[in-house]
């Protein structure tokens, strides 16, 4: 996402402030709120119950809403998740950083807000940099004449909402990529200035609106596809997906509800979704709080066959959370954060299957790490098709609240693995970062085979930002930035190629499927030249379908030769966008 000038100043001036050491505890809460709170799930998780004023829940949620608009907060250390229990509310709900809205009914329509769950400008004159908050498993229903805004752009999900309504994505300025999806629009949704969008079995009354790159995956009411006249990618199901576990209230208890898989599906499924039930109990779960547990805690409670369900909060790893029970579910609450600070993994999957990791942020340490997840020990030949890995909402950076480095962000040498919405971010701003700072050559790398991707964001690493080395891979929808700094053509050029293309899939790989491919250009020092934004086999070039690159700003000298091996039209200052089937 490009970012005015003026604003990227502004950030660096709250990331001085904020400080480039890691501090992990969070601001506490007024004392007052503490009878909103459980001792189950910690002081971090807010619990609504209908019957509760109205008046002083909405001041509780503007007391925290306005704590995460103060200077410097797009790398503050507090984390919230606000769960409101099946009822009917009449609230205002502005959702800022770290900020995780939850309805706990077996269904969205058993949480009713009357009134706005909204994200809006708040900082500069646009929400490009509005990340790392969500809305979940509830009904907005707006007051008359009135619209749901949800003006985001990366790591900010809005998943299982009905909307009785119209709803806009975008605010203020420009907005740069979002995910939609089990959702069910009433209205009309309006995409505005937004550079791309992924939306997943949903319904929708219809889209009006896009720019570069807007992805509609087994979706009721989505536009037809014109492609390239027209930016929409429409493909009317969804091949595999089980859709995200979610927490719920029951017969006062908290549980978490997992659904069922679903094959060729299109539109919401929670109408009469199955689920399997698990009790958030001290039989069935380990409910880590930070500053109170700890990798060794953790990974103890994992020994014991224990799934885990994290409160709110920073978790610094000295050892990596090893996952290695079948059907294991790790499951974050107000985008719980795990920082690995001894250079190891901050989480290892074994080669199981039905293990479900979701809602987390994972940031590198300062000591180098090989990768920050990775799945799979190695590469074998063992499948998992009926049973797959899931992962959902997986938020990851490299630099930014502090200095961090690493080899990769999320490596998959797992088979049969299925990837629901996930950010890769090398930070372009923050604390740590710089050419030689927060080195990190790849965000994503994938060995295994029959893996499927669905919305992946991936930006500014040093090398490829997405390696593909396994067979028979599908990603629908990408969106990448190439890395902001290289400091001259020289430095990121390796044997005879200049640059890095953005999405490679190695030769000797003889499968691959991806649609809605956008790629984009800001080289801000040095110019920068690069041959290709995608790399593949030529056997698979008609199977990379839908592809945008865009020359969006920096230094005039720059520029892109060709979309995919040399071919397709080359991109710099005079001809800043080229398409392809």
């Amino acid at each position: 996402m490009f970012r005015k000038l003026l604003y990227l100043v502004f950030l660096c001036l709250a990331g001085l402030i904020a400080g480039s050491s890691p501090a992990w505890g969070q601001k506490p809460l007024p004392a007052d709120f503490k009878k909103f709170t459980t001792p189950l799930l910690g002081e971090n998780v807010l619990v609504f119950d209908p019957s509760m004023d109205n008046m002083e829940i909405q001041s509780v949620l503007d007391t925290i809403f306005k704590r995460q608009t103060v200077r410097g907060s797009e790398f503050s250390r507090n984390r919230y998740a606000l769960l409101f229990k099946p009822g009917r509310y009449r609230l205002d709900i502005r959702v800022e950083y770290y900020m995780q809205v939850l309805g706990l009914g077996r269904s969205p329509e058993d949480v009713i807000i009357e009134g706005a769950v909204r994200s809006n400008t708040t900082h500069g004159n646009s929400v490009l940099t509005n990340f790392w908050r969500a809305v979940e498993n509830l009904t907005i229903v707006p007051s008359p004449d009135s619209t749901v805004v949800w003006g985001v752009s990366q790591a900010a999900p809005m998943r299982r909402v009905w909307v009785r309504g119209n709803l806009q994505l975008f605010d203020k300025g420009y907005a740069s990529g979002g995910y939609l999806a089990d959702s069910r629009i009433d209205g009309v949704i309006t995409s505005g200035p937004q550079q791309q969008w992924f939306t997943r079995n949903s319904s929708m009354k219809s889209w009006v609106g896009g720019n570069w790159n807007m992805f509609f995956l087994g979706v009721n009411g989505a536009p037809a596809e014109d492609w390239p006249a027209k930016p929409y990618t429409t493909i009317g199901e969804t091949p595999v997906i089980r859709e995200k576990p979610y927490l719920t209230f029951e017969e006062n208890d908290f549980s978490v509800r997992i659904p069922a898989m679903k094959h060729n599906s299109a539109g919401a499924g929670w109408g009469n979704e199955k689920s399997v039930k698990l009790i958030v109990n001290s039989k069935e779960f380990h409910v880590a709080r930070p500053g109170a547990d700890n990798a060794a805690s953790i990974n103890s409670a994992l020994a014991k066959g224990k799934n885990i369900l994290f409160a709110p909060g920073i978790y610094p790893l000295d050892e990596s959370l090893k996952i290695s029970r079948k059907g294991t579910l790790v499951m974050g609450l107000g985008l719980a954060t795990l920082v690995p600070v001894t250079g190891k993994p901050a989480i290892e999957i074994a080669d199981v299957e039905g293990v479900t990791v979701c809602g987390f942020l994972i940031d590198a340490g300062e000591k180098k790490s090989d990768a920050l997840l990775i799945a799979g020990s190695g590469v074998t030949a063992k499948t998992h098709g009926q049973n797959p890995l899931f992962l959902y909402d997986m938020f990851f950076r490299v630099g930014g609240p502090h200095i961090g480095t690493a080899k990769s962000c999320l490596v998959i040498n797992s088979n049969n693995v299925c990837v629901d919405h996930v950010w890769l971010w090398r930070a372009d701003h923050g604390n740590g970062v710089g050419w030689e700072k927060n080195w990190c050559a790849n965000g994503l790398v994938v060995n295994g085979s029959d893996v499927t991707i669905y919305a992946l964001f991936n930006e500014h690493f040093h090398e490829y930002q997405t390696l593909w080395n396994g067979e028979n891979g599908r990603v629908y929808f990408y969106q990448s930035e190439m890395p902001y700094d290289p400091p001259s053509v020289e430095a990121w050029k390796h044997g005879n190629t200049y640059g890095y293309a953005s999405y490679k899939v190695s030769d000797n790989v003889k499968n691959h499927d991806a649609w809605g491919i956008g790629i984009y250009n800001v080289f801000y020092d040095a110019p920068v030249v690069v041959d290709q934004a995608i790399e593949t086999p030529p056997w698979i070039e008609d199977r990379i379908r839908n592809k945008i690159i865009f020359w969006l700003n920096g230094n005039k000298e720059s520029y892109v030769k060709s979309i995919i091996n040399g071919k397709g039209g080359r991109i710099d200052v005079n001809n800043r966008k080229a398409t392809m089937k």
